[in-house]
């Protein structure tokens, strides 16, 4: 159980009450709308503000067509947007702050909020700029471009501000102080706002899709709709859908090099003469599903090396090689790998994978140890922001330096957050639940010539009363989960071995926001107690135009 805020219709204000673990996903973008400071009260000598149309208590009705104006973003990057007169809240995707705007009412929340859908824009945002790809507002996957990136990092920001406050209990005078010991630090930037991701996975679509403009006709506003175009289609998946494809020439997101290879690609897979075909979701028949395109560094020139990844649904590799022949001409393409998916599901990861060209991975530097990644392994997707990262992590774990303390790394995928800390520590224990992912991790420790860090496979939902007795106490613990946090019985075990140190690394600030609540304030349904201070939380952007946050946070044992 966890506290958590909803906000009531009738006040706008901020409930307090406890909720159940799998009821969060309903508060969370409450938890950031409901810091908002209210309004100043008017002076004596001012005169009150004139009647408004609709009151405090105004509720809409679903597929109502209301005004609305954008006054922040909550997590996942919605708009938290209002009627006038109304304290109401609407979510609306899309919606930016400052803007004002026409939405249809989509979803009502149990009287807490509604969601809305944008129809049209009446007025333009703060800080508004031109959005380089003209898929942006379409895509989903960096809608923020139109957003100014000094004001997207300020509103990420406000976000884990609000969540720390409404979902972890943290005293906002702490997490703000005007002077050196506030918990909450500046968030870190990214220096490179395009071209930053190593790894894009576009699919294959029968159809193309391409989204149709809200059009005002009769001064009412039309509903919007997807609409189908002949011809076959490789891009993005729309927002919400698994079966309609955008159709994408180029992507902003990615490297240069990538982005030849893409456009390689776009030009040659519809030609007849090769006879290929993109998989139907429905009728479960055709060849090409997704393409992969990952990009990592020589370490030996620093040169980029781009892997190709074909996920088809059998394996007949006659029929690539003319795509292999055609990308292979691009100086920086040195693996070309064939993932075969036969199952009826839609995924990227194949259960066999062949080498169709070169080698069957490509490098990439971190930390100044070298990591080798295959088509199916988890790497940091923005690497020089994941340089950044790692340095704060290692800053917040204290290393003394002299091979004295015991690292446990969990959650650690392929051990990079561990390997690079094990020079600086006596022993590291990494304990990750995907194989894979385990074996990546003593492949790299051996590639680096690292011999103090164990990696054992298992699942830390699942933990018991013998977890922990394979290995010594730890002196620092860093935990970097998925985005559902950490699972109750691990919480419990962080409390009673009760390390020195944990490095709490967090992809989500709402569960974040909880998961620090429980180490520092105890959990009373469970009879537990807190017993960690948190000393320091740092956001960082790893992912521009995105709603994406990093938090690197550091407890210590009271």
């Amino acid at each position: 159980m966890a506290a958590a805020g909803a906000f009531s219709p009738l006040s706008g204000t901020l409930l307090r009450r406890r909720i159940p673990l799998h009821h969060h996903r309903r508060f969370l973008y409450i938890a950031a709308a409901a810091s908002e400071a209210p309004a100043p009260a008017p002076t004596p000598s001012q005169p009150p503000p004139p009647a408004r149309p609709r009151g405090k208590g105004y509720f809409p009705k679903k597929n109502e067509i209301l005004e609305l104006t954008c006054e922040g973003l909550a997590f996942k990057g919605k708009g938290v947007c209002k009627v006038d007169g109304s304290s109401f809240v609407l979510l609306c995707d899309g919606a930016l702050p400052g803007e004002r705007l026409v939405a249809r009412v989509r979803r009502l929340r149990r009287g807490a909020f509604a969601e809305a859908a944008k129809l049209k824009t009446l007025s333009p945002h703060h800080d508004a700029v031109e959005a380089p790809c003209p898929l942006a507002a379409d895509c989903g996957g960096c809608k923020s471009q139109s957003l100014a990136y000094p004001a997207q990092i300020h509103h990420k920001y406000v976000q884990v501000r609000d969540l720390l406050v409404n979902f972890g209990k943290f005293d906002p005078r702490k997490l703000e102080s005007s002077d050196s010991d506030a918990v909450l630090k500046p968030i870190v930037p990214c220096d490179e706002i395009f071209r930053y991701r190593n790894k894009m996975e576009f699919s294959f679509g029968t159809k193309r899709w391409m989204k149709r403009e809200w059009k005002e006709e009769k001064e009412e506003v039309s509903k919007g709709e997807e609409v189908e175009t002949d011809g076959y289609s490789l891009g993005l998946h729309a927002p919400g859908f698994f079966d309609k494809v955008l159709h994408v020439e180029t992507c902003f997101l990615h490297s240069e090099p990538a982005d030849k290879v893409l456009a390689v690609v776009q030009g040659s897979w519809t030609d007849p003469a090769l006879g290929l075909t993109p998989y139907d979701v429905y009728k479960h028949t055709g060849f090409l599903k997704h393409l992969m395109i990952r990009t990592g560094r020589n370490v030996s020139t620093g040169a980029p090396e781009v892997m190709v990844n074909f996920v088809t649904s059998c394996y007949k590799p006659e029929l690539l090689v003319p795509l292999v022949d055609r990308i292979t001409k691009i100086s920086e393409v040195v693996s070309v790998v064939n993932n075969v998916n036969t199952s009826v599901g839609n995924t990227s990861v194949g259960e066999q994978e062949y080498t169709l060209y070169g080698k069957p991975t490509i490098t990439e530097m971190l930390r100044g140890l070298t990591f080798q990644i295959s088509a199916n392994s988890f790497f940091q997707t923005n690497t020089k922001q994941a340089d950044v990262l790692y340095k704060l992590i290692g800053d917040s774990a204290g290393l003394k330096g002299d091979g004295s303390e015991i690292v446990l790394d969990l959650f650690c995928g392929t051990g990079t957050i561990g390997l690079t800390l094990a020079r600086s520590a006596k022993h590291v224990y990494g304990y990750e639940v995907v194989p894979e992912a385990i074996a990546d991790a003593q492949k790299n420790a051996q590639l680096n010539g690292i011999s103090n860090a164990t990696f054992v496979q298992g699942d830390l939902n699942k933990i018991n009363e013998t977890f922990g007795k394979e290995f010594p106490k730890p002196d620092i613990i860093i935990s970097d989960p998925n985005r559902p946090g950490m699972h109750m019985k691990l919480i419990k075990w962080l409390l009673e071995v009760k390390a020195p140190r944990i490095v709490y690394v967090s992809c989500n600030p709402a569960t974040c926001a909880r998961d620090l609540d429980y180490l520092c304030h105890g959990v009373e349904e469970k009879g537990l107690s807190g017993c960690y201070e948190l000393k320091r939380v740092i956001p960082v952007d790893m992912f521009p135009h995105t709603p994406h946050i990093e938090c690197v946070c550091l407890l210590e044992l009271c």
